[in-house]
Formats: C-alpha cells, structure tokens, sequence
C-alpha cells in the first residue's frame, strides 16, 4: 500500500523526470511529427517505477534525488522506445497502451518505429552530457556501458527475442525466468544501480543492491502476468488476456494463479532481506518493492 510518504516523493520526483524529458525532446532539432510522437508515448503515464527505483536509490545514500534526473529520462526514454516497439503489429501488435491508442495506431508504423530509435539513441546523448559535478567521465562511461548491456542483446532485447521465440511452446520455469530476467529485469536492475555507480557505492553494497533488484524484477513480471487474467482495461490500460491468445507461457500457466502468488511474494520478501542487508536508509526502496507486489496498474 502506497504511504504519503511514497506518494509525495512519487508525484514529486514523477513531475521532475517528466518535465525533464519534455525539455529535451522539445529543443531538438528534429521534424515536428517526430517529436510529436516521441513525446506522445512519453507523457501516456505510468508509475515511473524504474526512475523513482533510481531517486530512491540515491535518497537512500543521502545524495539529492535531483542529480539523477538526465539518468532517469534516458532510462524512461529507453523503456518507452522499447514499449513502443512491441505494441507493433510485427511484434505484439495491441491496439492501446496506457489506455491510449498506441504509437502506430496515431502515427503510423513508420513514424513509429523511428520514434523508437530516437528515443533509444538520445538516451546515450544524455548520459554522455551529465553535468561534470554529479558524475565523472569514468562514471559517465560505466552508466553507458551498463546500459548498453541492459537494454540490449544480453538483456532486454535479447529477452524479447526469447519471448516471441516462446510463444506457442510450453517453456520451462527456468526457461521463464530467462525471459523475464532480461526483457524486464535488467533495466530494473540498471535503475538501482545507476543510482548506486552515481552515489560512488562501493562493490559489496552493489552486489546486495544487484541482488535485490533481480528480485523486484521477476515480482514484477510475476504481478504482470497476475494482472493480465486478474485485471481490467481500465486498471492496465491494455486488453486484459493477451498473454493467453499469443500462447505465451506464464507464471501462472506454469504455477497456477495461486502458485504464482506464493512465487510473488517469495520474491518481495527475498527483495526486502536484500535490501536490509546494505544498511542503505531503504524506506522509499521497501516501499517501492511494495508498490510492485500490490499494483493495480
């Protein structure tokens, strides 16, 4: 359940992230459809989980929040680009997102497609530009580089590849937690520990903090998978049972509903003994972690 206290530094940091990318999408240089559309799927919502993972986390080393706010576009900017891409008809082909018709269904599918790229290669151009008082240029290179690992072939794009290979097929638990591992785990995990690389944490609090994000990770998927038989369009903002007509293997086709529930909250609670284990002040991450194991959206 969402504290005050996690809701006000939500819509705070929420406000910051967005008005940030908004910012930097309207100076480009750029045609004026192109930023449209970019700037389209940006501001359809959402929880921001993966920047507020990355404010909470620099909150928790007692670094202000707002020193993360470029990191925090370029991780949502590589998200958005990446559901953008999957909405697509040669991919999961879904009509809404976030309750709203999806890029190709207001753009186009070439439009589309090319705002995707903008937003994945403008990432890196906001990384490389960090102000020299918040991160050094070793600090600059390493988030890039974790990115670049994160969001590509040995992560979430390879992810997304094991998963349309693994439609139609009755995967393995552990074939599953691959997928989900990299299409959505990693960029969970590059959010923790970009804040942690900006903090300058030290080696032995990043490997708790790896290991509490893996776990966050797959309770997300997990409560995804929940959501597509338990929940509404109105609640995900997108047709509910789409996992069951790609044929796509799921927690809880694999588990059971009631299997996949136990597995949720194993992982909530490996997540939060994770987190104690760093001595971090890790209120706003704990209730975070909450926030994945009981939303709605």
């Amino acid at each position: 359940m969402q504290t005050d206290r996690l809701g006000s530094f939500s819509k705070q940091y929420k406000t910051l992230v967005e008005e940030r990318m908004r910012e930097i999408v309207s100076q480009l240089e750029a045609p004026e459809i192109l930023k449209e559309s970019m700037l389209y799927s940006l501001e359809a919502g959402g929880k921001r989980i993966r920047p507020l993972l990355l404010f909470a986390t620099l909150k928790a080393f007692g670094r202000a929040p707002e020193a993360g706010k470029d990191v925090a576009a370029a991780i949502e900017m590589v998200h958005t680009y990446s559901l953008i891409h999957d909405d697509l008809p040669s991919m999961d082909d879904d009509d809404l997102r976030r309750g709203k018709p999806t890029n190709h269904k207001v753009y186009g599918e070439a439009t589309a497609i090319l705002a995707g790229d903008a937003l994945l290669t403008l990432s890196f151009n906001l990384l490389s530009q960090i102000p020299a008082d918040i991160a050094d240029a070793n600090v600059k290179l390493t988030l890039v580089n974790m990115l670049s690992n994160a969001a590509g072939a040995e992560g979430m794009v390879g992810g997304q590849v094991s998963d349309m290979e693994g439609e139609g097929k009755n995967l393995s638990l552990e074939e599953l937690e691959y997928i989900h591992i990299n299409k959505t785990g990693r960029m969970l995990v590059y959010s923790v520990l970009a804040g942690a690389e900006i903090a300058n944490a030290d080696a032995e609090t990043k490997t708790k903090l790896s290991k509490f994000a893996h776990h966050i990770g797959l309770a997300f998927q997990i409560r995804d998978d929940i959501l597509d038989l338990e929940g509404t369009v109105d609640q995900i903002g997108k047709p509910v049972g789409s996992d069951t007509e790609n044929e796509k293997s799921t927690y809880p086709s694999l588990l059971s509903l009631s299997g996949a529930k136990q597995e949720l909250d194993r992982h909530i609670r490996a997540a939060k003994q994770a987190l104690s284990s760093t001595g971090l002040d890790s209120i706003l991450l704990n209730e975070i972690t909450d926030l994945i194991g009981l939303r709605t959206s």
